[in-house]
């Protein structure tokens, strides 16, 4: 199982999140939790912990990536491919007009969840059942924590799960017993 704990922006979260198989940290200038790629690139992480750069539209995704050290791109607007040399992650917002049949991007991975009006999460849970099926690698993502990821890996069976805000104690801040908890009950699932 794939957990990611999305949103670091400081060393004390990331190293809470040491449990994790994947971290993010976002690179969309809107966001709450936008740090720049020399901030991430100096946030260390253990070992075996990936590095994701969670992007919207960004032309110079690569060279950010390379600054900040990312394994993974993680896509979340209207790109059409991701930058050459990293795997990539794409997100999809899981609409009434969603079906899983229809990923088509290139992608090692597509991150789902739930529909709101910015781009990234909205903190909200979509019907996880919308997520089952297929034989692609499915991130889920949209509303998760520890008080109903069991349920929700349980539903969708993905292969891994994303969260954020119901992991913090303010946007860009993380309580880490709430992070501690969510990684535990995501690996026992």
């Amino acid at each position: 199982m794939m957990v990611k704990v999305c949103g670091i922006t400081n060393q004390a979260d990331a190293d809470a999140a040491a449990g994790a198989g994947a971290i993010g940290f976002n690179f969309y200038a809107p966001s709450p939790r936008y740090l720049s790629p020399a901030e991430a690139g100096q946030i260390e992480t253990a070992a075996g912990v990936l590095r994701v750069g969670v992007f919207v539209n960004e032309p110079r995704a690569a060279e950010i990536a390379r600054e900040a050290r990312l394994d993974v791109v993680q896509l979340h607007g209207d790109e059409q491919m991701g930058p050459g040399g990293f795997r990539v992650w794409k997100a999809y917002r899981v609409t009434d007009e969603f079906s899983i049949e229809k990923l088509a991007f290139q992608a090692e991975a597509f991150l789902l969840d739930a529909p709101s009006e910015l781009y990234g999460g909205s903190g909200q849970p979509f019907d996880w059942k919308r997520a089952q099926g297929g034989e692609r690698k499915i991130l889920l993502a949209g509303g998760l924590g520890p008080e109903n990821i069991q349920e929700a890996i349980r539903t969708a069976r993905p292969w891994g799960v994303d969260a954020c805000s119901r992991l913090e104690l303010r946007p860009g801040i993380k309580d880490h017993e709430r992070v501690a908890r969510f990684i535990e009950l995501a690996l026992t699932a």
